[in-house]
């Protein structure tokens, strides 16, 4: 019996790892999100939106509209590589709770030529091996996962490479929901001989149909390898339509055939007049499929920022193209570094961007004439074409031959620079064998000639079920390596009472630092480096730099490994929070014991809409407990700020004070304190200061009662002053 999770508590993969030998996955298939078609979520009713998760981690800006966390229509995907699967349960988890319900962990490279299966965990190289123990126990996590979110989560890996049906067989038997298989993928990106490439893929597309999983193809691949990727859109197609239709001849269900498919452009192109085209003429030439989109990588550079607009604007794609899978590229993909926060990132760009555009086609609606179906048309025109060209040179391997895949030419043009590979090379070539007439194979889901004696229903009733009909068949296998794996892994980042900071493996001790230094490029790049070695970082490089302009400054994110004494978790002085009174309880003092507050946005600062959420009843403020507010507006002197409370009678300043630079802030404060001295009322008066820069602490320092920093509302400052008038402790609290 699986433990369930408590959301305090981290992950145990020491329990997870336990008794993998009786593990058999709970479900099998592809699961899509659930319609909720009442839509009312909060105060806002959406038009597009699935059931929403039992427990998750709303998008920040949700703070302002009740906590809501609205859940998308499509799936959502994170992609993850960190080569140790240990870390990647963890991971999954805190994507799933931000709304990821389609986990895809990448294979390792070296999985496509590897013939066979690896057992045990070894620590992958570019992503994870995929063995059986880190698929079952990966599985097994995520059982415990979707228990804890409330919602069925799809596991998804590669199907490829020469060991792509063996692959097939463990994945189906294992419980993977779904999976990437794509011949031509294996022939173009692999070097793997075309004939065997496709023989293989027979195999595997009908195991994962008996498993009911979902395909997802390779196509997109052309746009990250041709030299102009949006060239390419008319080829992309014809390997859709190639990859689908042999699909479906093998046995595959139209609706487990998902299409991979890419925005071809980025800015600065023009990419919507290439992009949005591009989405529809696949939805009217390949409508009985699904459409799994995916991000741009082809143009990534190093900048999160720019990497995040571009994903933005793929997403409206998205959303005016109705997608059914929307996977996510971490946005420092262009640095090959995807941390864990940046998958969260992904997912939440991806949350929000969709839920933000929730009825976009109610509004807005493609246009049936003019620029946008004319390139529609002329897309489709050009595969078509192309299609045709492949069936009268001899067929697809022909083709393949003669370099036709990954030109860079807008076909018919051709650059003479497409992918060639040759029908009798690459790897595993020669290695098809014929079935002998009389050839029995007595499992269940094999493809082609299987001579199934006539008194047996299926196949595997010779041997009294197969594997995929008998898990408990499997012959399961441990850990191969003594040194290389998970134990050892784990066992050197045993929880010993520290804190390390991580952002891929457990305790990797990696930190970004953002500098900005006023010199030229090369200079400011030495300059980095150097002095994140004098932070005392090891292995320090620079991961991301842009001229701001060639003799003013450059930006510099350098990344290193912290040498310092570890942090004690038990040494550690916490952040302490103050327990608010009820909302009854402020009511009934204030009924009783009229309370008044001056406030003000204080010296030179013209911010007043922290302040107004504060103070005004329409969000929540003091106001909404009887307290009454003397707002006297933005750019106060405190002077007069100190006269009103004293003309007034007031028993409370609320001081907010935004600017920090020059220290304006701390100035600010410690003259509001000074005056109320001078004045001699120092004592008959309650000082708050709030703003996104204060903190108690700093308040404290110079002269106030309390400081309210980021996060804080009108309740948080209602009860301090309430709980100072009454006399009881309204100081910080654990």
């Amino acid at each position: 019996m699986t433990k369930k999770l408590k959301e305090n508590e981290k992950l145990n993969i020491k329990e997870i790892l336990k008794d993998l030998d009786k593990y058999e996955p709970k479900w099998r298939g592809w699961h899509w999100r659930e319609p909720y078609p009442e839509g009312k979520v909060g105060e806002f009713t959406y038009r597009e939106i699935s059931k929403p998760l039992k427990k998750s981690q709303p998008l920040p800006a949700a703070r302002s509209f009740e906590n809501i966390d609205p859940q998308p229509k499509a799936i959502i995907t994170t992609e993850i590589a960190s080569g140790r699967f240990e870390d990647d349960l963890r991971r999954m988890r805190m994507a799933a709770w931000h709304g990821a319900d389609h986990l895809m962990v990448i294979r390792t490279a070296g999985q496509s030529h590897i013939d066979g299966l690896i057992e045990g965990t070894p620590e992958g190289v570019g992503g994870v091996p995929i063995t059986r123990k880190e698929v079952r126990a990966t599985r097994k996590a995520i059982d415990m996962i979707e228990e804890e979110v409330g919602r069925k989560i799809n596991f998804h890996s590669y199907v490829s490479g020469v060991a792509g049906p063996d692959i097939a067989v463990m994945f189906a038997e294992e419980g993977v929901n779904g999976a990437h298989q794509d011949p031509q993928y294996n022939i173009l990106y692999r070097n793997i001989n075309m004939f065997r490439s496709f023989v293989d893929a027979a195999v595997a597309k009908g195991i994962m149909s008996w498993a009911g999983m979902l395909q997802i193809d390779g196509a997109h691949n052309a746009n990250a390898t041709a030299m102009k990727g949006y060239n390419v859109m008319p080829e992309l197609m014809v390997q859709h339509a190639i990859n689908a239709k042999f699909s479906e001849m093998v046995g595959m269900k139209p609706e487990n055939i998902a299409l991979s498919t890419v925005p071809p452009t980025s800015a600065p192109a023009p990419c919507m007049r290439y992009d949005l085209p591009y989405a529809v003429a696949l939805r009217d030439l390949f409508d009985k499929y699904k459409m799994r989109a995916q991000m741009n990588t082809r143009y990534i550079e190093s900048c999160e920022r720019e990497a995040i607009v571009s994903h933005t604007l793929n997403l409206l794609i998205s959303a005016l193209t109705s997608v059914d899978i929307q996977s996510t590229i971490t946005p420092d993909e262009g640095r090959n570094v995807p941390w864990h926060y940046n998958n969260i990132h992904a997912v939440n760009t991806a949350k929000q961007a969709l839920i933000a555009m929730d009825g976009l086609k109610d509004m807005v609606e493609i246009k049936k004439t003019g620029p946008l179906p004319e390139k529609v048309r002329e897309l489709k025109e050009r595969a078509v074409l192309f299609l045709e060209e492949i069936i009268e040179i001899g067929g697809y391997f022909k083709a393949v031959d003669s370099g036709f895949f990954v030109d860079s030419g807008l076909y018919p043009e051709r650059n003479g620079d497409g992918i060639a590979r040759k029908m009798d090379g690459g790897d595993a070539v020669d290695t098809i064998v014929k079935r002998e007439k009389n050839y029995f194979a007595p499992v269940c889901a094999h493809f082609g000639y299987n001579n199934v004696p006539d008194n047996y229903d299926k196949p595997c009733d010779t041997i009294n079920k197969c594997t995929l009909c008998d898990h408990s068949k499997i012959k399961y296998i441990d850990e191969l390596d003594e040194n290389d794996n998970v134990l050892k892994r784990m066992e050197t980042v045993e929880d010993d009472g520290t804190v390390v900071p991580e952002v891929q493996w457990s305790k990797d001790g990696y930190v970004k630092v953002t500098l900005f230094l006023p010199e030229n490029e090369q200079i400011s790049e030495a300059a980095a480096l150097e002095i994140g070695r004098r932070m005392n970082l090891k292995e320090v490089e620079v991961i991301h730099k842009q001229v701001m302009q060639k003799a003013e400054g450059t930006l510099v994110e350098i990344k290193g490994v912290v040498d310092f004494k570890p942090v004690q978790r038990d040494k550690l002085v916490l952040p302490k929070r103050r327990k608010v009174l009820s909302d009854k309880i402020m009511r009934d003092y204030v009924k009783e014991h009229p309370v008044k507050v001056v406030a003000a946005t204080v010296g030179e600062d013209e911010h007043s809409v922290g302040l107004r959420e504060i103070i005004d009843i329409k969000h929540g403020g003091v106001e909404k407990f009887g307290i009454e507010t003397i707002y006297l507006g933005t750019s106060c002197p405190v002077e007069k700020l100190v006269e009103a409370a004293i003309e007034s009678k007031a028993q409370a300043v609320l001081c907010s004070t935004i600017i920090t630079h020059n220290d304006v802030h701390i100035k600010n404060m410690q003259k509001l304190h000074d005056l109320c001295v001078e004045k001699g009322v120092r004592d008959k008066l309650i000082l708050v200061s709030g703003g996104t820069q204060i903190t108690d602490d700093i308040a404290k320092e110079h002269g106030m009662d309390a400081g309210f920093g980021r996060g804080s509302n009108g309740t948080d400052v209602a009860s301090f002053v309430i709980k100072k008038l009454m006399g009881l402790n309204a100081d910080l609290e654990e």
